[in-house]
């Protein structure tokens, strides 16, 4: 049996530890903080038991308390929206054009509009709804089918050449690297950016013209300003989704775009759409 060692100064057993000559002590733990650790384990064990703790293969443990977070904010929601179902009720009966700005509702509608947009819409146009490049700009008063109220309303609601809404908007652009020459695609990229700036090679213009009559006026009309009925641009006010250098038209009439825009009434409530719709319009680009 091997013997305790005893430390000769305080003489308090030792662990048998020592390092250059200063031995470690076998001081027992406070009390206080013993009776603190077996009532924190007492605490734990306890919690576990009443409460979700432990991670299983498709879930965790549900607590004999069966309390949840995801039951209580669900309660939450629910009672949030019990305090707004009348105003719920009056957006989706109300005229939205004939909404005033200061009016309750009309509070209530941009408000409501703003959070559904930062959530669901603000990837895409960006958080201020200025847009990028492929995406518009909402704010401003270039609007490929309309910008008032109603026609908001529609685009969201049925969203952009997508194929899940039988409504969507629709158009397209044909890629007419397929069917004119590269020098005509030239000649016609030199025509278009004439339409919103100096031109800079006489000729190509004139020629452009002609390619542009026969191949583009019928959608964009003979003098560039586009047409909303078929969702086609305005090529002569300086507004570009891709970008109005000559490299980026000449990609565009080449290869044509395609951008899609989902149906979001197939997501969003029909109080969503409208106030997402009153949100935008507020920004100050709706018409």
């Amino acid at each position: 049996m091997t013997k305790k060692k005893v430390d000769e100064t305080t003489g308090v057993e030792t662990t048998g530890h020592e390092w250059d000559g200063i031995k470690e002590l076998n001081n027992p733990l406070p009390r206080w903080w013993l009776w603190t650790l077996y009532a924190c384990i007492i605490w734990g064990v306890a919690y576990t038991v009443a409460y979700p703790a432990w991670p299983m293969i498709s879930g965790a443990t549900k607590g004999m308390l069966g309390f949840s977070t995801r039951a209580q904010v669900a309660e939450d929601i629910v009672a949030h929206e019990a305090k707004n179902n009348a105003l719920v009720e009056e957006l989706l009966a109300a005229d939205l054009t004939a909404l005033k700005p200061g009016d309750d509702l009309h509070r209530y509608a941009v408000a409501r509009g703003g959070s559904v947009f930062r959530a669901q819409c603000s990837q895409c146009h960006g958080s201020g709804a200025a847009g990028a490049k492929g995406y518009p700009n909402l704010r401003d008063d270039d609007w490929l089918w309309g910008g008032d109220l109603e026609t908001i309303v529609a685009t969201i609601d049925h969203g952009i050449r997508n194929e899940t809404d039988g409504d969507a908007r629709w158009s397209e652009m044909p890629a007419f690297g397929e069917i004119l020459s590269e020098e005509e695609i030239d000649q016609v990229v030199a025509f278009v950016g004439s339409l919103s700036g100096p031109a800079e090679d006489e000729a190509m213009v004139t020629a452009g013209a002609v390619v542009y009559e026969d191949n583009c006026s019928s959608c964009h009309m003979e003098a560039g300003t586009g047409d909303r009925e078929t969702g086609a641009p305005n090529l002569a006010d300086a507004i570009w989704l891709y970008g109005g250098d000559a490299a980026t038209i000449k990609q565009t009439v080449k290869y044509s775009r395609f951008g899609v825009m989902p149906a979001w009434g197939q997501r969003l409530s029909d109080e969503d759409v409208s106030a997402v719709a009153v949100y935008v319009h507020n920004l100050g680009g709706g018409e």
